[in-house]
C-alpha cells in the first residue's frame, strides 16, 4: 500500500521486470531515471517511494533477475556427477544468454558499471557466490571419488565461471545459441569423467542430442 492507504497503481514485480530489461539493454550508467520510469510505467516519485534511488532499484532488479533466470544453476548443482554438473551449468548458461525475447547476453555483464559503484560489487558478489557453490560441489565430488584426489575444485569452478562470462559477451556480440552450446560441450571436457560415472554421463549426452 502507498502512503495514506492508497493502492499502488502498478504491480511491483512487473515494474521490476521492466527495470531489469532497461538495465540489461542500456547498462547501469546509461539507464536514466526517465528511461526507467517510462519502461516501468510509473512516475519518478512512485519509483522513489517503492524502490528508493537508482542503485537500490538496481539491487532489487538484480535479486529478481537471479531468482528468475538462474534456475539452471540450481538444477546443475543437483546432478550426480561433476561432469554432468559442468555440462548442465555451461549448456544452461549458453541457452540463458541466448533466450528468445530477452536481450542477448547477461545482466551481470551488460549492466557493468564502474568498480566503485555498489551495483558493480553486487554483480561481482553474485558471480563469486556461484563460483563458490560450484567449488563446494566439486570438493564433494573429490570426497566421493567422482573426481581424482589431486583435482583442484577451485580452479575448475573458476574455469566454468570464466567461460560463462565469456558466453555472455559473445552472445551480446551476436554469437548463435548453437555455437555457444557447442563451446559449452567442448568446455565440459575440462572436467574429468570418473569410471563409475561414464554410463550416467553417456545417458545425459544422448538425451541432449535426442
Amino acid at each position: 500500500m502507498a502512503p495514506g492507504g492508497r493502492p499502488r497503481a502498478f504491480e511491483p514485480s512487473a515494474a521490476l521486470d521492466a527495470a531489469i530489461e532497461t538495465f540489461w539493454r542500456h547498462g547501469y550508467e546509461a539507464a536514466g531515471i526517465a528511461e526507467l520510469t517510462e519502461a516501468m510505467g510509473i512516475s519518478r516519485p512512485a519509483l522513489y517511494r517503492a524502490f528508493g534511488d537508482k542503485a537500490q532499484l538496481f539491487d532489487a532488479a538484480l535479486e529478481r533477475y537471479v531468482a528468475r533466470n538462474l534456475e539452471y544453476v540450481e538444477a546443475a548443482l543437483r546432478l550426480p556427477t561433476a561432469h554432468q554438473v559442468a555440462e548442465a551449468f555451461l549448456t544452461g548458461n549458453a541457452e540463458a544468454v541466448t533466450t528468445p525475447g530477452q536481450p542477448a547476453g547477461c545482466l551481470s555483464v551488460q549492466a557493468m558499471v564502474t568498480p566503485e559503484a555498489d551495483a558493480f560489487s553486487l554483480l561481482a558478489e553474485n558471480r563469486r557466490a556461484i563460483q563458490a557453490r560450484l567449488a563446494d560441489r566439486f570438493r564433494r565430488a573429490i570426497q566421493e571419488g567422482d573426481l581424482r584426489p589431486d583435482e583442484d575444485a577451485d580452479e575448475l569452478a573458476r574455469f566454468l565461471i570464466t567461460l560463462a562470462t565469456g558466453f555472455a559477451i559473445r552472445a551480446a556480440d551476436g554469437e548463435s545459441r548453437h555455437a555457444l552450446v557447442a563451446l559449452a560441450r567442448r568446455g565440459t571436457g575440462a572436467v574429468p569423467r570418473s569410471e563409475r560415472a561414464t554410463g550416467a554421463d553417456d545417458g545425459l549426452q544422448l538425451s541432449r542430442k535426442a
